[in-house]
Order: structure tokens, then C-alpha cells, then sequence
């Protein structure tokens, strides 16, 4: 690491405005404070100066110019929701999910975490804030805090502010903040019990949640102790009806027809019906063998029965592997804080808040399904240079175990294919073990007379996470255990010597049950991962009114941090050495420093003039250093207005400028395993193909020789998907603009009325981020850059010798552009209707107007890749009205999603047979379709989802009371389209499949 620098910077001054999302709270707006002063002869009221995300400035709540987005505890009771995450999702369209329950079932440590992103940003540009303080990670994958950490009865409400608060928080804040507020005022005892299950199956919840909140030392202190038990039980692919269909769809592009896999192979859906769709897996529990077009013969085990009709009928006889996904995947959350606040004289207060979580997540998946070719890589335990891939191997024609029948069939170059899941070892397990501690503890008051406030804080957080990943195979030792050799005596051993002098167990793969205990045990692995993140931090900051100026006081924040982030992975042996089926994730550790200063200033500039009634301006700067290489000191800083020209009504325009820097992990990690799908571009290769990239696909010397040795030969891709994650250490910070315009009405002859319409545009250069696997085939098969070694993107593209991609490495790189474009409009209206209570109306909705990757290609061309509209929504709502009653409160909710495609890959394909086909038609070729069918499970029309909640307090005592509620979520158990992209042919999006879900539960205070 460099030494950190420190150096004088001089603060520059600038106009900045304060809103750039909304200017008024959802769920609970803020209300105008007064504190009364008396004298002998009037009572003066002055406006109490308070502080909300967005910024450190203390501003009287009649100027709250913060872009606020707020919930309050009874609205995030209403949605009936344990996860937190799910309820700021479910009720603000400007949030989405990074990891959650239904969405993380193929991740390996991101299971059982909670996290959230804005803008669709990613959760690394998301800064998560407890109290307006930094915390630590839930991940090493990035900057993730995972809100199951946080007791749900310590949360008073949650602030949101998109863009334009790195220059407050820190760089992390690209797409904005999420900030938990925790309880402060809270007196006397709580109990809470929750339960929930959907009314199809599964999907079943419970929650407990205890809490106590006191005054102590003649009111100078107050503490808050809250504990949270949360368990969500999950929910299985037996659960749901639609997760058993078997959809595996494509078109094709010479009939100009949708096909689905059936047992007679692919055809077009026109044809059949769904009781005709198949797509199973050849992995069957007691192995299939001679699995190649090279044997007319093949051979698979029914049960203990060897039979030789393999061939062809993989659909028939295989096996469904989504059985062992789960739709949600289950965990278990503790978490308890105390929170203690104390006024050691009238100017000085301390602070101390402690937070403990214990959380766990269990996702049982397949047995592993393994076969002769699949190549993992190995390491040098000590060096960590990597050494020659193994595969399983071909089972030799010799070995003992071979069936007779099998040897008769006169196998290809006496070469036993075979292909076999592994179910005598057992189901492969993730097993997530995490402990997080975060705590900080400062000292604020008052200075100059009590014109200034000042703060003074450190922290520290730690984060722990046990992995153990049960039942992998090692497949150095499933090589050793297939070369064997039977002794005069009858015994079957493994052949080399050094292998059975480590327990070497030769290994029986014909039939269900021959894989022995002991066979077992020789072959199985359970790989551990143990992660440690640690982060101190130090921070102290003042704020007060500098002057005044005709129009008002000169407000200003002056302050420090520093931050010391550190992160280590330490593995098992095995993972070390590899040559496992696990993703080989390898040890490593990096730190770094950061040293901060940062400044506010609000400026007053009119007041009560015409057509100005207020015009304020806003600046902030913070400048970072970094211990990186690469990075030294690097600037945030925002620029605006807010203009109020007659009463009730209000715009801003916002610039603001971030630099954020890259995670540890972004730049020092070495290729980490992980899972990602992707379509192989060679697939469908013959000898004519015309298809992009099918050309330099004919270069690629495997497939270049089956074509040599078949003429006909059309290549079927089976890819594994494996695709590990690297960082690049020559990465640099990204650099980001975010512009925002908004206006606000709140008319007076329109009493509690508000709207608000604000547009942002955020552009992030050299933007940190991954290409898709699409896009490094594309670029090494299909740009106009040159196929080969030369080529960067095509050395990170592994091949096997049958021609199937065995590894993508995905890396890190600074690309041209992220951008994220589209406005929010949020409306709330309230009003009684006399002795039958009041009405509270509030309407949240999103546009996405861009929401897009470039980068520039090998070949100098820019590759734009369009989010927005594929695989998510263009259009979010979130829609309610809360009735309240005295002691009722009755919310109908409703959430709407717009239309999306499934896939711009998939909608580029279309367009480009539809153009070959026309020109084909033109021709008056008799290839020519007339009535190209257009392509299904592409696009999905809008989506309405609508939820309804009660609650009811009744006093038991003088001095206690129960509050009993309950609510349905997904009203007309609307579980979305199918959807076969998504686990259990559903879009998580909708729900994943969860559908109706009831709820009920009481909480007794006192």
C-alpha cells in the first residue's frame, strides 16, 4: 500500500440545490416543530433545527430541502413483511433487489443476505446507512449491508435519497442512500408475534420481535434494547404446480417457429401441447454410458436394471435437476441492539449504540451430476500458481466394474462416456454461518453559545462468515478411483500405489446404490470459505450559521473521517489445491485507508421577493484519499438551487459530481468460481452455418476437427455456465455526473395535496463493472477484431475437447458508460371525513427512461447493452389508502409493473432471422416462411398486485395495550405470467411464485 498523503485543499464554492428526488415524506411526512421562547412581553416561536439524510446541515423544518423518501415504522408494519428489504422494495419504485431469498438460489455466499440497490445501479453505488453512519459489509463481493442485520423493533423509519450524496457520504453514494433511523423516543415494553404462510404451500414465516425502550438518571439518559428473531422457512420446487413443467424453449430460425423440447426432440409449439414438453438432465442417479454420437449403443441404469435405449431418449428417461431448486431458500436471522444516549452536562450528550446479528441460510441443492470431460482447475497449494486442469476421465474398458454387455457393445476407441449424479454421496449443501457486530460511540454538544453543534465519533464494525459447502466431489481422487484393477483373489483396489497408500477406494458407477460408503467417503469434499471484513472509522464534524445575509443565515458543515476497511478469505486445503467441482475460491486479503475532509454551505439568496419568495443555493465538497496505487485523492462535490416562487410551490435543479474508488475485491481479487448463464455462440455450428461468429467458430481446432471428421456434424452445445469472477488491479475510480430537475406543489387552496415530478440523469465514465458473457463471445467470435490469442476476450473463453465451453472468466473492467436516465412522480393527499376518521391517499411511481452498459470493442466500436425494458420494468408503482380510525387503521395497497421483454439477446436473434427470412422470401426461395410466428415468452404485459392490511389497539390498562393485525398480500394470488427464464418458470418480480400470502399477529405493550 502507498502512504497515505495528506494534503491542503482549498474548498471551492459553488451553488448547490437540495432536491433532487422528492420534497416531502411518504408514509410520514415531517411536521413543523416550534419551540416557544418567553419574555416579559411576547412569545417568540423559532423554528426547531433538525437534521435528515442528504445532508449534515441543520435547517428549521420550514426549509427541509432534503430529497427525502421516508417510511415510518406503521407503514413498514402494514406490509405484513419479515425482510425489511421487501417492504422498501414493495413501497418505493426507485429501489430494487440486489440479493434476496428468491432471487440468490444459484449463489454461493450471497444466500440467506438482504440488500438493495437504486436505480438498478448496483448495491455497490447504494450506500446503506445506520444513523446516518457508515457500517460494515455483509460481503466480500462489495459494499452489501444486508437489512436482515438490523432488528426490525429498532427501526423508527428509513430515509431514502437518490442521487447526488456522495459529496455528504462518501463516493459509495453514486445512486444515492438508504438510511435506517433507529428508535429514540420509545417507552416501556413491546412483545411482538408474527406468522404468515401463502395459501398455495410453503413460503411459510415467523417472526418475533421483543423490545424495551427507558429513561434513567433523572431523564439525562434513555436507553433502547430490540431483539428480532426472523425465520423464513422457504419454499420448494414441490410447492408449486408450475415449477414441475419442464420448459425448455427456443426458435428456430429455418422454420420460423417456437419450439419446446419434447421427447422426439425440439418442435414447434403449434404442434404440441405441454403435456409433450420435456428437458431432463442426463445426470441420472445410476449413470448413463457410451453417450456419444461416436456408439449406436448406449446404455443407462433404470434403478439396478442396465438397459441399452439410452440413445435418443434423454428426454424420456433423464432426469428433471430443477427438483432440487428451491424457490425461496430458507434462513434464520437473530439480531439484537442496545442503543444508549446520555446527557453528561446540558451541552454534551453521549452516544452508544451496539448491534449483534447471528443469521444462517441452508440451501440444499442436487447431488452433483459429473461426467468424463468436466475439466476444474488446480493450484499450487503453497505458490497458488495454477497447474494443469483433470477431468474425471473415460472409464477404462478394464476396469473391473465395467458390465460385460457394455464391453460387447464394442464402445467407441474403448472409451466408456458416462455420465452420473452422484446421489450415494449426497445432496450438495451451502451451509452460511454469519455474525455481524457493528458499534460506535461519540460525544456531541454545543459551541460558541450554542450557535454551533458539533460531533465527535468512532466506530468499528466486523463481520464473519463460516461457509461449509457439503458434498463435492474431489475429482482427483474420482480419476485415482477409476483407474482399477481386480487381484487374483477377487478384490477391486485402485492401480497407483500412492493413491491406496492415502485410502484410495476403487469406485463402482453402474447402477443406483454401487457407489459404496466407503467409495463415498474417498471421493467426497467439504470445502470451507471463512470470511472477515473489518472497518474502524473516525469521524467529527460542526455545524452551524456562519453570518447572516439579508435573506437569512449562512449555514455551513466542517469536517473529517477517516476509514480503514480490511478483508481476508481464508479456504479449506482443498479449495487451495483445487481440483474439487466446487467454484475454486481462492485465499486473499487486502486493506485499505481512507482519509477524508468535507464542507456544506447553505446560502440563503432571497426572500419574500417577487417571484421569490426563498431562492437558496447549496454547495459541498469531499475529498478522499486513497492508499490505493491507483487512486490518490479524489473529489465529490454538488452544485444547485431551490426556488420558491409563491407559496406552495418549488423547483430545483441538482448537479452533482462523485469519483468512487474500487472495492478491494473489484481490484485484488484472483478468479473466484461462480455460475452464470449464457448461451454458447458456436451452438448450432455445421459446416455452412452462416450465423454470427460461426466462422471464426470453425477455428477453433476441437470443433475445426469434428467438423473434419464428420462433414455433418452440428455442434449441441452443453455448457456448464461456470464463469469465475476476477478484479484487475489496473483498475481506476469511476467518475460520476448526476443531473436532477424537479417541481413540487403543494397548493393552498388544495389542503393536503402534494406532488412532486423530478427527473434525474446519471452518467458514470470508467465505470467498474463486468461485460456479459454474450459480449465476450461476441467480441472474440462475431466483432471485427481478430480471432485467436491476440484477441483478450477469447483467452478468457475455455474450451474442452469435445468443444464445450468449460469456463468464462469474467473481469473487472473500467468501461465507457453507465447510465441511468427517467423521473419519479409522487402524490399524497389527506383528509377527514369528520367523525368516520381520515383518509390518507399516496401514489409512488417510476419511469426508466435509459438504463444501458457501453463499452468499446476490440474492434473499436462502442457495444451498448440496454437494461431498461429487458428482464426488468420500464414502469413501478406503488399505490395505497389508509383509512384510520381512532384506534383502526385499515391500507389497501397496490403495486403495478409495467410491460418488459424477456431478453435483448433474444429479441436481436428474432430480428435477425426475421431480415434472413425476408430475404429469402424476396428471392423466391422455397426456405421462404410466409407467417413467421413472432417469438413467445418474450414480452409481458403490465402486472397489478394488491394487498390489503388491518389493525386494530385496544387499552387493556391504564398502562398497556394490545394492537392485533393481520392483512393479505397478493389479494387475487396473481403469481405473473410463465416465465420460463426464471427459477420455477416464474419472474421474481412478481413474487417468485409465492402468490397469496396471509398473515396475522399481535403486539402487547406496556
Amino acid at each position: 500500500m502507498s502512504n497515505i498523503v495528506t494534503k491542503k485543499c482549498t474548498l471551492a464554492l459553488a451553488i448547490t440545490a437540495c432536491l433532487s428526488g422528492q420534497a416531502f415524506a411518504n408514509d410520514a411526512e415531517i411536521e413543523r416543530q416550534s419551540i416557544a421562547k418567553k419574555t416579559d412581553v411576547v412569545i417568540q416561536e423559532e423554528p426547531e433545527k433538525i437534521t435528515v439524510t442528504g445532508s449534515r446541515l441543520k435547517r428549521d423544518s420550514f426549509s427541509v430541502t432534503t430529497p427525502l423518501v421516508t417510511m415510518d415504522r406503521s407503514a413498514i408494519q402494514d406490509t405484513g413483511l419479515g425482510n425489511l428489504s421487501d417492504v422498501l422494495v414493495d413501497n418505493m419504485p426507485a429501489l430494487s433487489q440486489s440479493i434476496g431469498n428468491t432471487t440468490s438460489q444459484s449463489s454461493i455466499s450471497g444466500t440467506g443476505l438482504s440488500t438493495v440497490q437504486l436505480r438498478s445501479l448496483g448495491a455497490n453505488r447504494t450506500l446503506t446507512l445506520i444513523d446516518g453512519r457508515r457500517v460494515v459489509s455483509n460481503s466480500y463481493g462489495g459494499n452489501y449491508v444486508s437489512l436482515n442485520t438490523i432488528p426490525s423493533g429498532m427501526v423508527e423509519r428509513v430515509e431514502i435519497i437518490s442521487g447526488g450524496a456522495s459529496a455528504t457520504y462518501g463516493a459509495d453514494a453514486v445512486a444515492g442512500v438508504v438510511n435506517i433511523i433507529t428508535q429514540s423516543k420509545k417507552e416501556g415494553f413491546e412483545f411482538q408475534a408474527r406468522g404468515g404462510e401463502t395459501t398455495s404451500g410453503g413460503g411459510k414465516e415467523f417472526t418475533l420481535d421483543v423490545n424495551y425502550g427507558t429513561s434513567f438518571g433523572n431523564d439525562r439518559g434513555y436507553v433502547y434494547v430490540s431483539t428480532n428473531w426472523d425465520r423464513d422457512f422457504g419454499m420448494s420446487f414441490y410447492d408449486r404446480d408450475r415449477a414441475q413443467v419442464e420448459a425448455a424453449h427456443r426458435y428456430n430460425d429455418d422454420l420460423m417457429c417456437n419450439q419446446m423440447l419434447t421427447a422426439d426432440g425440439y418442435q414447434c409449439m403449434s404442434g404440441i401441447t405441454q403435456a409433450d414438453w420435456k428437458s431432463k438432465s442426463d445426470g441420472t442417479l445410476g449413470g448413463v454410458f457410451l453417450e456419444s454420437s461416436k456408439n449406436d449403443t448406449q446404455f443407462w441404469y433404470d434403478g439396478q436394471t442396465l438397459r441399452d435405449d439410452w440413445k435418443d431418449n434423454e428426454e424420456l428417461y433423464g432426469i428433471n435437476s430443477q427438483q432440487y431448486v428451491m424457490l425461496d431458500v430458507p434462513s434464520d436471522n437473530l439480531s439484537t441492539a442496545v442503543k444508549i444516549d446520555f446527557d453528561i452536562t446540558d451541552d454534551i450528550t453521549s452516544y452508544f449504540q451496539l448491534q449483534y446479528s447471528k443469521s444462517g441460510s441452508f440451501n440444499s441443492k442436487s447431488p452433483e451430476d459429473e461426467y468424463e470431460n468436466a475439466s476444474v482447475p488446480r493450484y499450487d497449494p503453497v505458490t497458488g500458481d495454477p497447474i494443469a486442469d483433470i477431468a474425471p476421465g473415460y472409464i477404462p474398458i478394464d476396469n473391473p466394474y465395467v458390465p460385460q454387455e457394455i464391453i460387447d457393445s464394442n464402445p467407441y476407441k474403448d472409451r466408456i462416456y458416462w455420465d452420473r449424479r452422484f446421489g450415494e454421496v449426497g445432496n450438495i449443501s451451502t451451509d452460511n454461518d454469519r455474525t455481524t457486530v457493528r458499534t460506535w460511540a461519540g460525544l456531541q454538544g454545543t459551541m460558541f453559545n450554542g450557535d454551533w453543534d458539533w460531533d465527535v465519533s468512532a466506530g468499528y464494525g466486523q463481520f464473519k462468515q463460516h461457509q461449509i459447502r457439503s458434498n463435492e466431489l474431489n475429482t482427483v481422487r474420482v480419476n485415482q478411483a477409476l483407474q482399477a484393477e481386480k487381484l487374483p483373489d477377487g478384490t477391486i483396489q485402485c492401480k497407483d500405489a500412492d493413491a491406496r497408500a492415502e485410502g484410495c477406494v476403487a469406485l463402482n458407477l453402474f447402477g443406483e446404490g454401487s457407489i459404496t460408503p466407503a467409495m463415498a467417503d474417498w471421493i467426497r469434499t467439504n470445502p470451507v470459505i471463512d470470511t472477515k471484513i473489518q472497518q474502524y472509522t473516525v469521524m467529527g464534524y460542526i455545524t452551524g450559521d456562519l453570518f447572516e445575509m439579508p435573506a437569512g443565515s449562512v449555514s455551513a458543515v466542517f469536517g473529517g473521517e477517516y476509514r480503514k476497511d480490511s478483508q481476508s478469505l481464508d479456504t479449506s486445503d482443498d479449495m487451495k489445491a483445487g481440483g474439487i467441482t466446487f467454484n475454486v475460491v481462492p485465499s486473499f486479503q487486502g486493506e485499505v485507508e481512507v482519509y477524508e475532509a468535507f464542507a456544506e454551505l447553505a446560502i440563503p439568496l432571497l426572500k419574500d421577493a417577487p417571484l421569490a419568495k426563498s431562492l437558496s443555493a447549496e454547495t459541498s465538497l469531499r475529498l478522499a484519499n486513497y492508499s490505493m496505487e491507483n487512486i490518490s485523492t479524489v473529489a465529490s462535490y454538488k452544485l444547485g438551487l431551490l426556488w420558491q416562487p409563491i407559496e406552495g410551490y418549488m423547483v430545483r435543479a441538482n448537479y452533482a459530481r462523485a469519483q468512487r474508488a474500487p472495492t478491494i475485491t473489484e481490484l485484488m481479487s484472483p478468479p473466484r468460481g461462480d455460475f452464470d448463464s449464457y448461451d454458447d455462440i458456436c451452438d448450432g455450428l455445421t459446416a455452412t452455418s452462416t450465423k454470427p461468429g460461426h466462422a471464426n467458430c470453425r477455428l477453433e481446432p476441437t470443433l475445426a476437427q469434428k467438423l473434419a471428421d464428420d462433414p455433418n456434424f452440428e455442434f449441441e452445445s452443453e455448457d456448464n455456465n461456470y464463469s469465475p469472477n476476477t478484479g484487475n488491479p489496473n483498475l481506476k475510480e469511476e467518475t460520476a455526473d448526476t443531473y436532477t430537475f424537479g417541481v413540487t406543489l403543494s397548493p393552498e387552496y388544495f389542503g393536503g395535496f402534494n406532488l412532486a415530478i423530478d427527473y434525474y440523469d446519471i452518467a458514470i465514465v470508467d465505470a467498474i463493472d463486468e461485460i456479459s458473457n454474450e459480449n465476450i463471445m461476441r467480441e472474440c467470435y462475431a466483432s471485427d477484431a481478430a480471432w485467436g490469442d491476440s484477441n483478450e476476450y477469447c483467452n478468457d473463453i475455455t474450451r474442452n475437447e469435445e468443444g464445450n465451453i468449460i469456463k468464462v472468466l469474467q473481469r473487472e473492467y473500467n468501461l465507457d458508460e453507465l447510465t441511468a436516465r427517467g423521473y419519479d412522480v409522487v402524490a399524497t393527499y389527506k383528509f377527514d371525513i369528520g367523525s368516520y376518521g381520515s383518509i390518507k391517499l399516496k401514489a409512488d411511481y417510476n419511469h426508466v427512461i435509459e438504463n444501458s452498459q457501453t463499452y468499446e470493442g476490440l474492434d473499436g466500436n462502442a457495444v451498448t447493452t440496454q437494461y431498461a425494458g429487458y428482464g426488468s420494468t420500464k414502469d413501478k408503482a406503488a399505490m395505497s389508502i389508509i383509512w384510520s380510525m381512532d384506534e383502526l387503521r385499515v391500507r389497501w395497497r397496490t403495486n403495478y409493473l409495467g410491460s418488459f421483454k424477456a431478453s435483448q439477446e433474444d429479441e436481436n436473434d428474432y430480428i435477425e432471422y426475421t431480415a434472413a427470412n425476408d430475404e429469402r422470401c424476396a428471392a423466391g426461395e422455397t426456405s421462404c416462411v410466409a407467417n413467421p410466428e413472432s417469438l413467445a415468452y418474450q414480452d409481458y404485459g403490465s402486472y397489478l398486485k394488491h394487498s390489503l392490511s388491518a389493525s386494530y389497539t385496544m387499552a387493556l390498562t391504564p398502562k398497556s395495550d394490545l394492537r392485533v393485525f393481520g392483512g393479505v398480500n397478493n389479494v387475487f394470488d396473481d403469481k405473473g405470467a410463465f416465465y420460463p427464464s426464471g427459477s420455477g418458470n416464474y419472474y421474481s418480480g412478481y413474487g417468485g411464485g409465492a402468490g397469496r400470502y396471509i398473515y396475522l399477529g399481535a403486539q402487547y405493550s406496556f
